[in-house]
């Protein structure tokens, strides 16, 4: 980043921002969380549905896995252990029981296919896996082709599990463990969570997040959402599933370190469970992608909830539509703030001013201690206002990914940034802006035409409820646009939509076409995939 462009940066801070963290205030992710648990004992660390466990409960239990992974299984510092549930009371006991056992956190989507979990486990070399008894068939059908030595099952809710060989074990009968618990010292340097990329080019990746990267990330954001918390009175809802680098971080470690209560919700696609869950609760944050606050506003009573302790709702993953930003803030009286970060950045490299009274397109300033610079495709820095890719670092970018050195090499420039792989743009403000994803970018007679615009101006039609837009191939342009609809009004027709986009977008970015659509696929976490759209 040159002086000019740091300049307008800084001078776009908060007032009194420092512009990089302090010390860190704990030497491990272990010790983070046993502190914490001592300091806020009684209070509500997590709830689902009926259940809840208190901070000493989940100090008490984590503590009898601990004992039980080093122990009964005789895990050593490093080992890789991994997590295989959805946003169940298990989940928090199990990142708490392996961070403090000095063990590696391999976080695993149970929606996994046995080809993708089998690719996870034989890359990450994890020796044992939690998994939640609906998932454990999956689990099996690939375990001999793993080092996994021992499955620990999580009940289903209400139900015990079914554990019928040598290998499988209740998670009921860890935590019985007689052992007394024994937490490890880790330093700054050592890895502590595994975290696999979305595999968008081919095989995933893991992102080897160190104690160091985590706890700088965490120092980060707590620095700069200082004015949004109320340590020990906030409540946040966890609807983003925790084995994502965003709920995992910013929700559950992040609000946990504040002694804060999180709200897990296990399927978050059931969105009138969600705001069932929600109405239940004091909520005072909430976390989300696009498609969930889009997904909120048209859920029947959502807009009847108390949103009077509501103070920060922030918005990651994928662009914050300013449609869907502003009915959000008319419904609840609170903006979307919106950031941006990656499963290789702990996740977070930058967020807008939480000061702000409106939502604000793009995704902000960098965190304190962070340091963003937009190269051409030589990697030359770019003037501001011109279009590149996003760069990043600083003290929470990932060491490189896990036993790939080479793919770790690629992923750095000469001078030691990471490559995101996003095409980014600062405006004279000092913000940033994300343009879109290269690989998503569409050529129209040389013309870029990126799916975020189409997207968010398709938004703008009052039938519309949600959209995406992908690239085809094209004889005389080369691609053409299309864009994929899922209507809110059943009258919306195909030319309607096209005069919209012709009035607000240039001709070349117009969609030659337009299919209708009961739903669009998704990710677990909301993001909606382009690439199931182009194939």
């Amino acid at each position: 980043m040159n002086a000019a462009k740091e300049e307008v940066f800084k001078k776009s801070y908060p007032p009194g921002m420092p512009h990089a963290i302090a010390e860190l205030r704990f030497r491990s992710l272990a010790e983070m969380i046993e502190e914490c648990c001592l300091l806020h004992g009684e209070r509500v660390a997590v709830v689902e549905g009926g259940e809840n466990l208190s901070y000493r409960q989940l100090l008490e239990k984590s503590g009898a896995l601990v004992a039980y992974l080093v122990s009964e299984l005789g895990l050593n510092a490093g080992d890789r252990v991994a997590l295989m549930m959805p946003n169940v009371l298990a989940y928090p006991i199990g990142i708490c029981g392996v961070l403090r056992a000095g063990c590696v956190v391999v976080n695993v989507n149970p929606l996994y296919t046995p080809r993708e979990l089998r690719h996870q486990l034989r890359d990450s070399g994890a020796r044992a896996i939690i998994v939640a008894e609906p998932y454990l068939d999956t689990v099996k059908a690939v375990l001999h082709e793993t080092s996994i030595k021992t499955i620990i099952v999580a009940p289903a809710p209400g139900k015990a599990p079914d554990c019928d060989s040598a290998d499988t074990v209740p998670l009921a009968t860890a935590l019985a463990s007689s052992y007394k618990p024994m937490s490890r010292p880790r330093h700054y340097t050592d890895p502590a969570v595994i975290q696999y990329t979305g595999g968008t080019t081919g095989l995933s990746k893991g992102a080897e997040l160190t104690q160091g990267n985590i706890l700088s990330n965490l120092e980060q954001f707590w620095t700069w959402t200082s004015t949004a918390n109320t340590p020990t009175q906030d409540v946040i809802i966890t609807a983003l599933p925790l084995y994502h680098i965003f709920a995992f971080t910013v929700n559950f470690l992040s609000f946990f370190g504040r002694g804060a209560t999180n709200v897990l919700i296990p399927n978050p696609r059931d969105l009138p469970g969600l705001v069932a869950a929600m109405k239940r609760e004091r909520f005072t944050a909430i976390t989300g992608v696009n498609t969930l606050f889009n997904g909120l506003l048209n859920t029947p009573g959502f807009a009847d909830l108390d949103f009077s302790c509501l103070r920060l709702a922030m918005g990651g993953g994928a662009a914050v539509q300013p449609a869907v930003a502003r009915r959000w803030q008319e419904v609840t009286g609170k903006p979307i703030v919106e950031g941006y970060g990656l499963s290789e950045t702990s996740p977070v490299l930058t967020v807008n001013r939480l000061d702000q009274q409106e939502f604000r397109s793009g995704i902000g300033l960098p965190l304190p201690s962070t340091d963003i610079s937009i190269r051409d495709d030589e990697g030359r820095p770019v003037a501001p206002g011109e279009a590149g890719e996003l760069c990043a670092r600083g003290p929470q970018v990932m060491r490189g990914y896990w036993n790939r050195p080479d793919d770790s090499a690629k992923a750095f420039t000469d001078d030691g940034y990471f490559r995101t792989g996003d095409v980014a743009m600062q405006d004279e403000e000092g913000y940033f802006h994300i343009v879109d994803r290269k690989k998503d970018m569409v050529l129209v007679s040389g013309f870029n035409v990126y799916p975020n615009e189409v997207e968010a101006v398709c938004a703008e039609h009052a039938g519309v409820l949600e959209s995406a837009c992908v690239g085809i191939p094209d004889e005389k342009t080369g691609e053409a646009v299309k864009v994929f609809v899922v209507k809110r009004d059943p009258s919306l027709t195909e030319g309607s939509l096209i005069e919209h986009c012709r009035q607000n977008l240039a001709a070349y970015k117009v969609p030659r076409q337009v299919h209708f659509l009961a739903e669009l696929p998704k990710s677990p976490v909301g993001k909606i995939l382009r690439r199931e759209l182009r194939s």
